[in-house]
């Protein structure tokens, strides 16, 4: 067992699954950082990786609640939410390398001062895509089969796309997944709670920020700096926005109650041009508003922040210290996700939209 997880974190393989699909290191005389010889393969991974970004998952997310069924969305983002923070927390403690380069082709910069074990975005894919089938099966007439396949399809492109991409070694992927699947079992049948936490009293919001914000305050400390905690703290915040969110819709009545997941089998309606359009169109609407809001609130709190830490304000490494960034995300990804299920959608209702 031993030497079957040692050989399954051997950089050698990675690059060895690169090569095989096109990819090889480039000639530094010539100043190649890598040479691409098959392009489907490039492009396919490429975009896979894409899909398991945070930027996905921002856009996705809000287009499913605003287009689709809140109901979804509310689980999708709690699920999401969880696996991410035991996913980036995991990294810090665990703190294994990355795969080493060479002989590994990396292709990624921004994460690079990640640590590798577990691979977050395989994590992220298998939480959405399989949440999303659970939680559509006995939703909606569809055949299961295909959303199986879909569910699978989606999650292995964007797993192996981390291995094409040479950020992570196969027993990192393989450990996000496998965690993720744990995740999924042991809160399954919680998920009912989760569907109900918009009508807790008026105690729960105030448990759903602090308790969010000590966690992403306490995150681990790690050796060197690297933007986990930023993306944890942002991760973590626009949950907690959301989930504040459903609270203020349902206290407030601010807009209808979702229908509940049982027993109602709703038949999947036809796309045409008109739903199309008018579904880019809140979702243009609502992005805007969120950018709008995202931008002054984040203005505002760093500016707060610096003059009460006296830090010069165009100061960009300060952005870095504890006190400042784990503040200023996430008071700004929590307007973010108030925003996103709150002002969106009455907005979308004043301009009848809905």
């Amino acid at each position: 067992m031993a030497e079957l997880l040692r050989s399954l974190r051997d950089s050698e393989l990675v690059a060895r699954f690169q090569r095989r699909c096109g990819l090889f290191p480039g000639q530094e005389a010539s100043g190649e950082k890598h040479v691409v010889k098959n392009y489907f393969y490039y492009y396919l991974f490429r975009f896979s990786a894409a899909l398991g970004q945070e930027v996905f998952y921002i856009t996705f997310l809000p287009f499913t609640h605003w287009n689709i069924d809140p109901y979804l969305s509310r689980r999708l983002v709690v699920i999401w939410v969880l696996v991410m923070y035991i996913g980036q927390v995991a990294k810090d403690i665990l703190k294994w390398p990355r795969p080493s380069s060479p002989p590994v082709v990396k292709l990624e910069k921004r994460v690079i001062a990640e640590y590798g074990m577990p691979s977050t975005h395989a994590m992220a894919a298998t939480a959405i895509s399989f949440t999303l089938l659970i939680s559509t099966m006995d939703r909606y007439q569809y055949p299961f089969i295909l959303g199986l396949i879909m569910a699978v399809v989606f999650s292995t492109l964007v797993s192996l796309s981390r291995l094409y991409t040479g950020m992570h070694t196969v027993l990192d992927v393989l450990g996000g997944v496998l965690i993720t699947a744990v995740l999924i079992a042991l809160t399954y049948p919680a998920w009912t709670l989760i569907d109900s936490l918009d009508s807790a009293s008026p105690l729960f919001p105030v448990c759903v920020i602090v308790v969010p914000f000590l966690l992403c305050y306490n995150y681990p400390v790690s050796d060197y700096y690297s933007p986990t905690r930023a993306d944890t703290t942002t991760v973590v915040a626009a949950g907690a926005g959301v989930t504040v969110g459903f609270w203020i819709n349902h206290f407030f009545q601010l807009v209808s109650k979702p229908t509940p997941s049982l027993p109602v089998i709703q038949n999947i309606p036809p796309i045409t041009t008109d739903m199309l359009v008018l579904g880019l169109t809140k979702f243009m609407v609502g992005i805007m508003l969120i950018l709008l809001v995202r931008q002054l609130v984040q203005n505002l709190s760093l500016q707060v922040l610096f003059s009460w830490f006296k830090v010069v304000t165009k100061n960009k490494e300060a952005r870095r210290r504890l006190e400042i960034e784990v503040p200023y995300k996430f008071v700004t990804y929590t307007s973010v996700g108030i925003c996103a299920t709150t002002f969106v959608p009455m907005l979308h209702r004043f301009l009848g939209l809905l």
